[in-house]
């Protein structure tokens, strides 16, 4: 019949048991959730951040980039200096958000950054992701890696006006940033405007190798993800259910073990929920099978920050220090003691000034040597 979803009794079973793997892994975050849940109850104790307004961030400059395959993506930027309108940026630093959350998770660093560079003539752009905050819905084949870097490679076209660009990305932020080397390498090179890379808590590959990403590699997760896409009228039905599973290990993974803020905790909470859970399970075979490798040695070609929090367990420190170790002699790694995988929230002045540093180093990637004209007659 048209317009009826039939579901088997094979895809009922694959959900079945893709929602009890889902919960399998939800429960590997369940003390970490209970000590989440323990700290928003200390008597006598405030909250740093007990007015946040993680929205805020939406209030900037509105614009809208078109990808290559027609979805819209929500953009905001920021223009520093007193300057005349229309007076091209000197600098445009580009911030791209990580998993199942949106452009406010760089909530602090846009005001930071904005003190701290008041009298530069620099842009911040953020963007929502496909399938996450207030950009168009992603369809299914369109959730991958790959898909996110040749957005990101959309962004930078419309709204970089002159001037070169430092791209800064937060965990599936920084691996939207690997691939966009891999993808776009001219964008790296000498005669491109990449001048700077920033990697916050994310990794170049192996997340189903160690921290809560193991379990991303469970069969009966696949089970699940084939049932969104084949029975997504059931999953529909199910998501209390779904979410329960999920969202203890996103929100566990957030947060270092001795931070306090019950009102940051909701607000990453919030962001989480409110991205839909086609979203999210549909982006997790992406996760599962990123490996971004190869783009290290394009960005070996300019200058690199490396952020993670010692407390990562969904993008552990290894995974860092894997990648620092393959990037140029331009590269530094910053290590937050007790921060987890929302290091940019917990310690957020750290990572700004890791990008203040950043961007003091940023520079175009310097030309190939030439090879002398006597060295190439041997091979002629």
């Amino acid at each position: 019949m048209s317009g009826v979803s039939v579901v088997d009794d094979s895809e009922r079973v694959g959900l079945l048991a893709g929602l009890a793997g889902v919960a399998a892994l939800g429960g590997m975050a369940a003390v970490g959730a209970a000590r989440n849940i323990a700290r928003k109850s200390v008597v006598g104790k405030s909250d740093p951040h007990a007015d946040i307004d993680l929205t805020r961030l939406y209030d900037e400059q509105a614009r809208t980039v078109t990808t290559d395959d027609g979805l819209d993506l929500a953009v905001r930027t920021v223009d520093l200096g007193d300057v005349p309108d229309g007076t091209p940026p000197e600098l445009t630093i580009v911030f791209v958000h990580g998993f199942s959350l949106r452009l406010a998770s760089w909530h602090f660093q846009r005001d930071q950054l904005a003190a701290e560079w008041a009298d530069r003539n620099y842009r911040f752009v953020f963007y929502d992701h496909r399938g996450h905050g207030e950009s168009d819905p992603a369809p299914v084949e369109t959730c991958t890696i790959a898909q996110l870097a040749d957005d990101a490679a959309a962004v930078i076209r419309s709204t970089v006006t002159a001037g070169p660009v430092v791209v800064v990305g937060h965990s599936m932020g920084g691996m939207t940033v690997m691939g966009l080397a891999r993808r776009h390498p001219a964008l790296f090179s000498s005669t491109g405007p990449v001048a700077g890379v920033g990697l916050v808590a994310t990794a170049s590959r192996g997340l189903t190798e160690a921290g809560l990403g193991e379990g991303l590699g469970n069969p009966v997760v696949d089970a699940f993800r084939l049932s969104v896409r084949r029975a997504p009228r059931l999953v529909q039905a199910g998501r209390g259910l779904t979410r329960q599973a999920l969202e203890p290990v996103l929100v566990a993974a957030s947060f270092g073990p001795a931070f306090f803020s019950p009102a940051l905790g909701s607000a990453v909470e919030k962001m989480i929920q409110s991205t839909p859970i086609e979203t999210i399970v549909n982006f997790l075979h992406a996760l599962e099978i990123h490996d971004e490798s190869t783009a290290l040695p394009v960005l070996a070609q300019v200058p690199t920050t490396v952020v993670c929090g010692d407390k990562d367990r969904l993008t552990p420190l290894p995974n860092s220090v894997r990648m620092f170790s393959q990037l140029g002699p331009d590269s530094r790694l910053v290590v937050v003691k007790g921060a987890g995988h929302m290091v940019q929230m917990e310690e957020p002045q750290m990572v700004s000034d890791a990008i203040v540093d950043l961007v003091d180093r940023a520079r175009i990637a310097r030309p190939a040597p030439r090879r002398r004209w006597w060295k190439m007659l041997g091979k002629a």
